[in-house]
């Protein structure tokens, strides 16, 4: 068998099943409505488990035969946005009557490997294609985000007009949905208005409101056609990143408008709080609303604040939030952070070694000690974390670098990923229990670093880094 067959075959007996499947739903009495087929193969598997979600709901959890591959009939389909998740990967799908997917995909290379075919594959290739173009662009527009804002926006607009152009070839020439239409629309308009929400924040300058206030015109012409409520999209992540830079653009004039300050400072309390009353007033859609109520409120709260304002600003969000889950989320997350103060000793979880021993984490520390957290499907912090680390351990001998895992998955994977990647296993540890210890220790985001004394005294419970004073409190660690 050629190489080319080794690769092809498994795919085209996977669509043959697949196929087979589609073409036999006549033969049951049972009214199943419209009906669509989801399946697929992961190479290098976290774990043996996919989930297929519509918003955040689970609709059915898969396991991967033998041969590591999944299958899915959605019955009574409503059309729309749906997600599978994988370990701690996710990836939207557009799913439509009659569709017929299959996708195949490696774990290390997640969405740059994904690819799908049989009915339905063209329109899902389409928006991958979209989603991963997307990624790239983000650094070009931040590069453009130094320009004066009529270079900005004439440079912007050229690429919504490729972008628009490739997508009406690929109309004419597949004929899509008017659902896919609508889709792959958003996504050129929503990356677009977000990267003109962003340019204030971005241009270097002296503070934003100069850079505001220097805009032409119609910069934020599109506004006043800005729906907040579109259920359609309400999944979708241009659209939803969208709203959030657009909320923190608000927040921020509405705030100077009260209190002068020209500077952003998105760690204000009094930001924090205008934030959620616009979300409250502008959003009606509950499940938008409560998200972005949600994510304002621990961004806040991960923020470093003290323990009084937090109470102030959970209190506004409790008020505000109609999601029990969230709001019982926030009670407990906020509740944690209190015992992650500086001067209290760290709490006790369990981690275990590259070579399967299970430890506590209080018998590692008997020096100065930064404990930093890794996700190997967040691959380019998992990547620039250790390298630094690296560096820093050089710098500064006497501090005790541990570095954890949060996956919860294969249990031989992570090692796997750092052995792939040439990293030293010394000091790797990952989490006995996943959950628990991520609630123990309030690790959101990823790229916080606890520091602790020679005692397992907290230092620091959300350090960075990757700032600029990070160094400054190693050698306050040590020097204490």
């Amino acid at each position: 068998m050629t190489l080319l067959n080794k690769h092809i075959f498994p795919q085209l007996l996977l669509l043959f099943t697949l196929c087979s499947i589609v073409s036999c739903k006549n033969d049951t009495t049972e009214d199943e409505g419209d009906t669509a087929y989801l399946g697929g193969e992961i190479i290098n598997p976290s774990n043996n488990i996919v989930v297929i979600y519509k918003g955040k709901e689970p609709l059915d959890t898969l396991k991967l035969d033998a041969n590591n591959r999944f299958m899915h009939k959605f019955k009574h389909l409503i059309p729309g946005l749906y997600t599978f998740h994988h370990g701690t990967d996710i990836q939207m799908v557009l799913i439509e009557p009659n569709d017929s997917l299959m996708v195949r995909l490696n774990t290390i290379d997640f969405d740059e490997s994904l690819v799908y075919t049989g009915e339905g594959a063209k329109k899902n290739n389409y928006l991958i294609d979209m989603f991963l173009e997307s990624e790239k662009e983000d650094q070009t527009v931040l590069r453009l985000c130094q320009l004066n804002a009529g270079e900005f926006e004439k440079r912007l607009d050229s690429l919504r007009t490729l972008k628009l152009e490739k997508l009406q070839a690929f109309s004419a020439k597949n004929t899509p949905s008017p659902l896919f239409e609508t889709i792959a629309k958003a996504n050129i308009d929503y990356n677009y208005y977000m990267s003109k929400e962003v340019y204030p924040f971005a241009f270097y300058s002296k503070n934003e409101v100069e850079n505001l206030k220097a805009l032409p015109k119609d910069f934020y012409a599109y506004r006043k056609n800005i729906d907040y409520n579109n259920e359609t999209l309400k999944d979708y992540f241009p659209y939803y990143e969208f709203l959030k830079y657009h909320f923190q653009n608000l927040a921020f004039v509405e705030q100077y408008n009260k209190t002068h300050d020209s500077v952003y400072n998105g760690k204000s309390m009094g930001y924090n709080i205008t934030k959620m009353k616009l979300i409250d007033s502008l959003v009606q859609n509950p499940w938008l609303k409560n998200n972005l109520l949600a994510d304002t409120a621990f961004r806040f709260f991960n923020s470093g604040a003290n323990t009084a304002e937090n109470s102030l600003v959970l209190n506004e969000f409790l008020k505000r939030s109609t999601d029990e889950y969230q709001k019982e989320r926030s009670i407990s997350y906020t509740n944690t952070l209190k015992n992650l103060t500086p001067g209290n000793r760290l709490p006790n979880v369990e981690v275990i070694d590259s070579n399967g021993k299970k430890v506590s984490i209080e018998d590692l520390i008997a020096k100065p000690t930064a404990i930093y957290f890794w996700s190997y499907t967040i691959k380019r912090h998992f990547k620039d974390s250790h390298l630094k680390i690296k560096e820093l351990q050089k710098k500064y001998p006497e501090v005790n670098f541990l570095s954890v895992n949060i996956n919860n998955g294969d249990p031989d994977f992570w090692v796997r990923s750092l052995e792939q990647n040439g990293f030293d296993l010394s000091n790797e540890f990952r989490f006995a229990n996943p959950e628990k210890a991520k609630e123990t220790w309030a690790l959101y985001p990823i790229n916080k670093v606890i520091l602790v004394n020679e005692k397992g005294i907290i230092e620091d419970s959300n350090a960075n880094m990757f700032n600029f004073k990070f160094e400054e409190e190693l050698l306050g660690l040590v020097s204490r």
